[in-house]
């Protein structure tokens, strides 16, 4: 199964007040495998950046000013994520942008049906703990130590890490995808379709010479603990 682990970094909070997109980053998984695919663009947001915001990620409208717009590379993320499902921490947060981006294209929005929250996953295994990233990172003993500042790209490879946690493990799927496709991995097995066999006891019993072995042995004994059971009786 191909599944898409993105992150977005933004000029605000919510597209509504004015915010656009400044970075996206996607990363590939099939069957909760890396394959080492990713799609990642800066984005020039064609407005200024908030100081509150470049704290977060770094990213000045300068070095933005030279980049493509979304309309730009709008072809190429949809190209690269495909029909597959879309899994982001908080994700209504990442498809609120991504979607008022599309449809000022004049495109279609992303179906929320693909969404995959992890935040939602997280606080249903770990109520009452920290859902933050870097709250799940030392949980999961995922190295984050490369996250100075809010990347979309790097987010996006520690969220996979995560993920694969939040899911399972690493154990739901041993194989990795080749170069010919997706692979299928068969996760459990059924109990009902194994062949059951019926194996009698082996008989056995103490020969000949065993029991005069063990008679002759037992006349050794001094004093032996029945004897007193013997007489008690």
């Amino acid at each position: 199964m191909r599944e898409i682990v993105f992150d977005t970094e933004t000029t605000g909070l919510s597209p509504h007040d004015g915010h656009r997109l400044v970075e996206i980053g996607c990363i590939e998984l099939v069957n909760r495998v890396e394959t080492g695919e990713h799609f990642h663009c800066y984005i020039n947001p064609e407005r200024s950046m908030p100081s509150e915001a470049e704290a977060v990620h770094g990213l000045s409208i300068h070095f933005l000013s030279d980049k493509p717009l979304f309309a730009h590379v709008a072809a190429d993320f949809l190209a690269f994520v495909g029909d597959s499902p879309l899994i982001a921490h908080n994700a209504s947060f990442d498809f609120g942008f991504l979607n008022w981006e599309l449809q000022a294209c004049g495109l279609d929005p992303v179906c929320l049906t693909r969404m995959v929250d992890t935040l939602a996953i997280a606080r249903t295994r770990h109520p009452g703990a920290k859902h933050s990233l870097d709250a799940l990172c030392s949980r999961y003993g995922v190295d984050r130590s490369q996250r100075v500042k809010h990347g979309a790209l790097l987010d996006a490879q520690l969220l996979a890490q995560i993920y694969v946690e939040l899911t399972g493990g690493r154990q739901i799927g041993f194989s990795l995808a080749d170069a010919t496709g997706p692979t299928t991995v068969e996760v459990g097995f059924d109990a009902a379709a194994i062949e059951r066999r019926f194996r009698p006891a082996r008989p056995h019993h103490a020969s000949e010479m065993e029991l005069a072995r063990h008679a002759a042995f037992v006349l050794t004994l001094a004093d032996p603990l029945w004897s007193g059971l013997r007489s008690a009786a």
